[in-house]
Parts: structure tokens; sequence; C-alpha cells
């Protein structure tokens, strides 16, 4: 067996399918984190050759050019210029694809001046007959002075080849194509390559610079066209492609848009009727988990910290799972398809209209799924105004960490029955918080686009991938991974936040540790049976815990928008992140109610208010939540990225103060309404 590990990296424009052969090559073996310094996802995994010698694979991120223009692409350029270290990739594989193949290639022939080993593989090379495409392999390898691999990760074509030629990677060609030497490129590119991303103050060699990056792609590209007029073929008669046609359709200026708001109509239908089973299995084993628990263990402190604290809370996360998994589904189909570019195409109409640009759109809809990323997406707007706006309202669209308390309050205020017999009510209430959280950033969008002085110069320019049935290994590892993460962010969390307000809700002063005495010697309570006492004991302690005092002395400023004081805890506490809430609810309905056995659900159904008695979850306050946690800036994570992104407290503060106050504002005029 082989001692060494052979590292590769993956280089390639976007939509290149170069995830796909990630995938097909490392399987389940992969890793996700982020690069040094920079908040750019980093994916790593492994795979063992015929030979069992190890191979370690790192993904680096899309870029059309080692002249990048946004911070993204310009990690895959830093990361190529170590090419002397020691634990650099002993091969570098630049993944192209038939149908732009003279584009893609414009990166490869800089990689191959960098005297680093590559390969190049032209990937979806099963659409090649459908598009008309040919290609002679041996000339193109001759032309490039490199090996050529034509691959299918649909088919797993040509992933054998692929990893024979790693084996073999010494015998791969460093020679440079240019007759630049490969220090002199080097040197060059590590001098100019910041200028398309960064300013810098002396305007005069950025002119000049550019103008050399300009004129490095023009004799690139004619030494491409050179290579590709004896190597690459297409007869168009021969194609049967059908991408125009459906463009027509999926991109029309009214049609468009009704087959993407039926689609979002499909995703929350399924995210409330696919996940019911699901959810109601897991909210019933973990309450049965925690009296199983209760029962084994020995009376005492441990036990209530287990059965009442970390098993409630946990339980308030994994019960999402399902929807979190099925909203990943949706968006992974939809990017794996190419539809998303076209919703991206399709919206920059809208935009525009608003004071962004189109590329606002990307941040807007991957905010769907975590603000974190959504907001280091807009690097790539170029306009410093227009991505100022879009991070800051970026954080109005529906995070996956809003969609647990969406759907426990709405499961609790809307009935479940359907319109017309199909539409289920409570898809239309979570449409309707989506489609809010849309109208929400558009608006700030206009006000902000009139508030902030800034110089504004903006362009879109958006490429449309070909259409592709889903892969299914594709979309799996990306639920797989998207859903794992969430699960242990949040989990990590709400652990830390469970045993805290566990602590805070089983201790308290001297009311608390004589609770059974003082509640017992009340006249009102004389002769009541021992399971309403142990009650009423229970709701006193738990008022005169220290999470109880926290709660009174906020419940003056929340008592309008229709909240207890327990409420407010979890509004306090879900700052942290916003799935919290419904987990700091199940901890403290728990240690008020050890021996309630009902499930998070029912416990806060039946949750009410000690002065009056009257339920806490009702329309008006259902309705006052719901619009609260729409606008609020509940996660801290969140505010630190804006900082960053930024480069300054000012606007993060600005950010969290203001959605605060609006989230205040229409909580109260929703429960005034409503009430």
């Amino acid at each position: 067996m082989a001692e060494n590990t052979i590292k590769i990296a993956l280089v390639g424009n976007p939509n290149t399918g170069k995830t796909s052969l990630f995938n097909s090559l490392t399987g389940l073996h992969q890793q996700v984190g982020n690069y040094p310094g920079i908040t750019v996802e980093k994916k790593q995994g492994s795979f063992h050759l015929e030979n069992h010698q190890k191979v370690t694979v790192i993904d680096l991120p899309g870029t059309y050019s080692l002249n990048p223009s946004s911070l993204d692409e310009s990690v895959t350029t830093e990361f190529l210029l170590h090419s002397e270290e020691q634990n650099f990739p002993k091969v570098i594989v630049v993944v192209a694809e038939a149908e732009n193949l003279k584009r893609n290639l414009l990166l490869f022939t800089q990689v191959k001046d960098l005297g680093i080993p590559t390969i190049l593989v032209v990937n979806m090379a099963d659409r090649m007959k459908m598009k008309g495409i040919e290609i002679n392999k041996e000339i193109l390898e001759s032309q490039l002075d490199t090996r050529v691999i034509l691959t299918s990760t649909r088919n797993n074509t040509g992933i054998a080849e692929l990893k024979s030629a790693i084996q073999d990677f010494e015998k791969l060609s460093k020679n440079p194509l240019s007759s630049k030497e490969i220090s002199e490129y080097k040197n060059w590119l590590a001098e100019t390559y910041k200028t398309g991303f960064i300013e810098i103050e002396d305007k005069q060699k950025q002119i000049a610079i550019k103008k050399e990056q300009h004129q490095e792609t023009i004799k690139r590209y004619q030494l491409i066209n050179a290579v590709l007029k004896e190597t690459f073929f297409q007869d168009k008669s021969k194609a049967t492609d059908f991408d125009s046609r459906l463009d027509k359709i999926l991109t029309h200026k009214f049609f468009g848009y009704i087959i993407f708001i039926l689609l979002l109509m499909l995703m929350f239908q399924a995210i409330f009727t696919w996940s019911g089973p699901f959810m109601d299995f897991i909210d019933e084993s973990f309450s049965s988990l925690a009296e199983t628990v209760a029962g084994l263990l020995p009376e005492g402190k441990i036990n209530e910290l287990i059965s009442q604290g970390i098993i409630p809370g946990i339980g308030g996360v994994v019960i999402f799972v399902p929807q979190i998994a099925i909203l990943f589904l949706f968006i992974a189909v939809l990017e794996e398809t190419g539809y998303m570019s076209r919703v991206v195409f399709l919206m920059d109409k809208i935009m525009r209209k608003f004071g962004l640009n189109g590329k606002s759109v990307v941040p807007l809809i991957s905010g769907n799924a975590c603000a974190i990323p959504a907001v280091m997406a807009t690097r790539n707007i170029e306009d410093w105004k227009e991505r100022l706006i879009t991070i800051l309202v970026t954080p109005f669209s529906v995070c996956s960490a809003r969609l647990p308390v969406y759907t426990i309050l709405i499961s609790l205020i809307v009935p479940e029955k359907t319109l017309f017999g199909f539409l289920n009510y409570q898809a239309l209430a979570l449409l309707g918080m989506y489609l809010l959280g849309i109208v929400l950033a558009l608006v700030s969008a206009v006000i902000l686009h009139k508030i902030i002085k800034l110089k504004s110069k903006s362009y879109f320019v958006i490429e449309m991938p070909a259409y592709k049935v889903p892969l299914f290994k594709n979309v799996f590892y990306t639920v797989l991974e998207k859903t794992k993460s969430f699960v242990w962010n949040a989990g990590k969390i709400i652990l830390a936040v469970s045993v805290i307000l566990w602590f805070l809700a089983s201790h308290g002063g001297e009311n608390f540790d004589n609770a059974e005495e003082i509640v017992s010697n009340r006249v009102e309570n004389v002769g009541l049976p021992e399971h309403e006492l142990n009650a009423k004991v229970a709701s006193f302690q738990i008022e005169n815990s220290y999470i109880g005092m926290m709660g009174k002395s906020i419940e003056p400023v929340i008592k309008p928008l229709g909240y207890d004081w327990k409420v407010g805890i979890a509004i306090i506490t879900s700052f942290a992140a916003r799935e919290v809430f419904v987990g700091t609810l199940a901890t403290i309905y728990s240690v008020e109610d050890a021996e309630d056995e009902g499930t998070i659900r029912s416990r806060m159904e039946a949750a009410t208010f000690a002065d009056s008695g009257e339920k806490v979850f009702t329309l008006a306050t259902g309705v006052s939540l719901l619009l609260f946690y729409a606008i609020a800036m509940q996660c801290a994570a969140t505010v630190a990225i804006v900082k960053r992104e930024t480069n300054s407290w000012k606007w993060a503060m600005i950010q969290l103060v203001g959605m605060g106050v609006m989230a205040y504002v229409f909580a109260f005029v929703g429960y005034t309404i409503f009430k």
C-alpha cells in the first residue's frame, strides 16, 4: 500500500458540473469548512485508487479567470499561487463542459502556465450528441500538452479513466502553453490579480494593470480559437436542443412569475403535508424519551437537567428536521435543474424598479436557506451602494431558522383545512410569510436607496446553464450536508441555552425554596387534590425562579404585544438563533410541569396567562409573533457577518436596532387589529 496521500484540487467555471464530479469521486467521504481568514465554503473529500493509494480532493470555489472580479473568486487564485508549498496538491483537475469549452479553456490556459501538472476534464459529455458536438480528443491533448478526459457524472463514464490519470500524475507535463516563463507569469499574477475587486490608491497603475489583463485575455483566446478550430466541431442542425423553447415559457414576462409562485406553493404544501407524520413521530419520541429518562435515573438535579432541560430543548429543534430537509430538497432540485438561474434573470426586471442590481436576487433567494452565506454572496455585486443595501435587506428573507417558529405558530393559529379541496390553509399562510419577507426587503431597499447618499453605477450579467435532470446523489449530498449543518449548529446553541435555562428555571430565591409551604398555606388552596396543588406549586416556583424574575421584569414592555413573560424569555434567548424560540418554550414548560407528558405543541397550545387564565397563543398573539419574527434581527451570527462584510459596526447596529424597532411596531399593530 502506498504511504503518501495524493492531493488534487478541482478548478473550474461555475455551472461546469464541478460539484457533481466532486461527489462522484468522494461520495460520502466529505468535509465542509471555511478557508482560513475568509468565510467562503471549503469542500474536501477523499477516495482510494486501484493501488489502494488515498487521494484527497479539494474543491476550489468556481471562477471564470485567475483575474477574479470578487472576493470569493480570489480564493482560487490565492490558492494556486502557493504551488511551491509542501502541502500543495500534486495535480490540478480543471473541469470544463463541452457546450462552453471556449470560455472554460481561458481558465485552463492560465492554470497550465503556472507550471502545475494539470488534467482537463470535459464534463457532461453525454450532452454532446444532443448538442451536435464532436471533439477530437487526441489532437486536443497534443495542442494543450495535457491529458483530456471526457466524463459524464450522470452516466458515471470517464471517472475510472480520470482516477487512472491521477494515479499516473508523475507523467503529466508541467510545461506552460505561453512563451512566458512560469516564475514571470506567477509574479505578474500575484501583483495584479487583486485589482478586480480591491480599489488601489494609484489609479493610473490600476488602469495599466487592467489593460494588461485585457491584453492577456485577447492573446489567450487567440490561442484557444486556433486549438478549437482543429479539435471542436458543432453541427447545430443535428442538435435536439429544447432549452430555448423552455426558456420562452419559464422566463416569460407573465407566465414566468405564475410558474415561480406555483412552485413556491408546491414547496410550502410539501413542507406541511409531507413532514407531518415524521414531525409527530419525533415530537412523541422526545416526549417519551424525557419520561423514560426521568423514570430510569435517580431523582435529583442530574435527572431534572436531562429530562426537563436538555431533551426538551434539543427536541425543539430536531422536530423540524423533516421540514428543513424538504426545504433544502426543493432548493437543491431547483439549482440542479438550472431553474434557479432563470429565477434570478426573471426577478432582475423587478429588482431594478427598487434600486437594486439583478445580482441582489442571489443573496435574497439564498437567504431563504440562511442569511449568513446570503450576506457573503453580495460580494459579487460590484457597486458598493447596491451591495450595502442588499446586505441590509437580505435578513428579511425567510431563512431556515425562521421555519420552526413559523410552522409551530401557524399550526397553532391556522386551522388544518383546505381551500378548493387541495390548497392547505397552513401552506398558504407560510407562503404569505415568505411573500411578506420579499415585500419588506423591496420596500426597505427603496427607502434605503433614497436615504443612503452614495454614487451608484451597476450592470448585470448572468449565465444561463443548460437544463438538466437533477442527479440524485448531488441532491442527496446537498440535503444531507445542509440539514446536518443546521442541526449541528442549532443543536450546539440550543444545548447550551437549554442547560442555562434549566438552571435559571430550577433555582431561585427564598420564595422559590419555600414554594410548597407558601402555596399550601393559601386559603384558596386548602383541600385541593394533590395533583392540582403540585401544579400550583410548580407554577409558583417557575414565576419565582431566576428566569421568572427576569421575565417578569420585561413583561411590561412585551405585554402590549400579547406576550407573557415566558414568551419574552424565548424572544431574548432566540437572539442567539431564531430556532431557539421553540426550544426555550419547550424547556420552560417542561420545568414548569414535569408531570405533563404532552408534546411541545400540546404544551404551547395549553399555555395560559397566570392572571387571567386566557390562552397565550391566540390568533392575535400568533399574528403578533409571526410579524415580530418576520422582521426582527434575531441572529447574533448575522450581526457579526454584517459587521465583517461592511467592515463597520455602524451598519450592523443600524440594521439590528432598525429591524428591532420595526418588529415591535408591526407586532403591536398586528396584535391590536386581531385582538
